[in-house]
């Protein structure tokens, strides 16, 4: 009995250790990375009774309020960009001021604001386009006006609790969208 135990034993042994012996060298697992394909987007044209028009994705849907405040909704990824529209009247300086308040009211819950200038002076569109990292309410904005009648802004926002992390990739696509929609504004005469 003694001996068949130690033969065991032996054999246990014997392959555990060759089975912790590898040839190759260890390396570590590389970082996984989410992988979202969306569907393939063509664009349309908003030509609704505003003065301005702009062109929006076919994954989305536009609705459109009696003073050309306009929800483009995106049921694919339960989200919205929300665009609010004001006449100009002497008071551009209250209107950029009131949009970067806006803006910077996120500072609590953000890690960080960045701002890209947007300027298209053929179509005199003047803009500008914020991303804002980490859980806040609205992870990017934007302003655009013509500096003498129109100005326009505009705010992502998400129909869940804002985490950053989880919805980082839907926000990605969503600044493509933003940044499509901004540099195809054009204002009606």
């Amino acid at each position: 009995m003694f001996k068949k135990a130690l033969i065991i034993s032996v054999f246990t042994s014997l392959f555990l250790i060759t089975a912790c012996i590898n040839n190759a060298s260890t390396l570590p697992k590389p970082k996984a990375q989410l992988s979202l394909q969306y569907p393939k987007v063509t664009y349309t044209s908003f030509n609704g009774n505003c003065p301005f028009s702009f062109e929006y994705s076919n994954l989305a849907k536009v609705s459109v309020k009696n003073n050309c405040w306009i929800t483009i909704d995106y049921p694919l990824l339960k989200a919205s960009i929300d665009i609010t529209y004001k006449p100009i009247s002497n008071n551009i300086k209250a209107l950029l001021q009131d949009a970067e308040k806006l803006t910077y009211s996120h500072a609590i819950k953000a890690d960080a604001i960045s701002s890209q200038p947007y300027i298209d002076t053929s179509k005199k569109v003047y803009a500008t386009l914020y991303n804002v990292t980490g859980n806040a309410a609205s992870q990017l904005q934007f302003h655009a006006t013509d500096s003498l009648k129109n100005f326009v802004t505009g705010a992502v926002y998400f129909n869940s609790i804002p985490n950053y992390d989880s919805i980082y990739p839907a926000v990605k696509y969503l600044e493509i969208e933003m940044r499509h929609l901004v540099e195809s504004i054009s204002w009606k005469k």
